[in-house]
């Protein structure tokens, strides 16, 4: 579990702006747990790429899945790479157009891909995959069968080298810019759920987490 005092290594420390650093584990897992998508930078010959894939967190790990053949699954068991998972908040409108800012919930995790190895495991990985997804769908649906399995790589990357970064609240103007009669404060943006759309050939009642998919 990452230290929340200090930031766990030389490239998690944040430089710009460190007032916003954040190094506790409470907050990295939030940031993670609310996310559906993540970003994955890396190299290799072809030059640098940045990749957006499916997430989820178990315990102090981040998970990913792909095809075996996937360039970007074989490259992160190769190499190090860096993920990040970013929410936005809000647009900050100041009195200056310099002091412009968003409000946002950021995650950096650096370190070295490894597969999951072994059928109980890696069925257990994407076992918490649907659970994140839709808890209780995992148990309704048809399983992977042993040639959808074979064919399925799941990688973690421990989250012991992270580091979060949140801004928050009002703008932050310069006193002299106080008095403009300029109109300064949040747009804010929220994530929202609204109503499912059922699949035309789909027979079967909606379950419970789909009756209150736009409650929760």
């Amino acid at each position: 579990m990452p230290d929340s005092s200090a930031a766990p290594s030389l490239r998690t420390r944040v430089r710009r702006m460190a007032e916003l650093a954040d190094y506790d584990a409470t907050t990295l897992y939030a940031i993670i747990d609310a996310a559906y998508l993540c970003h994955i930078a890396f190299h290799d010959a072809g030059g640098a790429h940045c990749i957006p894939t499916a997430c989820w967190r178990d315990g102090g790990h981040l998970y990913i899945h792909g095809s075996n053949g996937s360039r970007l699954l074989k490259r992160l068991t190769e190499a190090d790479s860096c993920v990040a998972i970013t929410h936005l908040d809000g647009l900050v409108l100041a009195r200056s157009a310099f002091n412009h800012a968003m409000n946002y919930r950021s995650a950096m995790i650096y370190g070295r891909f490894e597969k999951v190895a072994g059928a109980a495991a890696k069925q257990a990985a994407l076992a918490a995959l649907m659970d994140k997804l839709a808890p209780g769908r995992q148990a309704e649906v048809r399983a992977g069968s042993a040639k959808e399995m074979a064919a399925t790589s799941v990688l973690r990357i421990a989250l012991n080298e992270a580091a979060a970064k949140v801004r928050s609240g009002a703008p932050r103007d310069d006193a002299d810019d106080m008095a403009l009669p300029v109109w300064a404060g949040v747009l804010p943006f929220a994530q929202r759920r609204t109503a499912p759309l059922a699949d035309a050939g789909a027979g079967a009642l909606a379950p419970g987490y789909v009756r209150d998919w736009c409650q929760e």
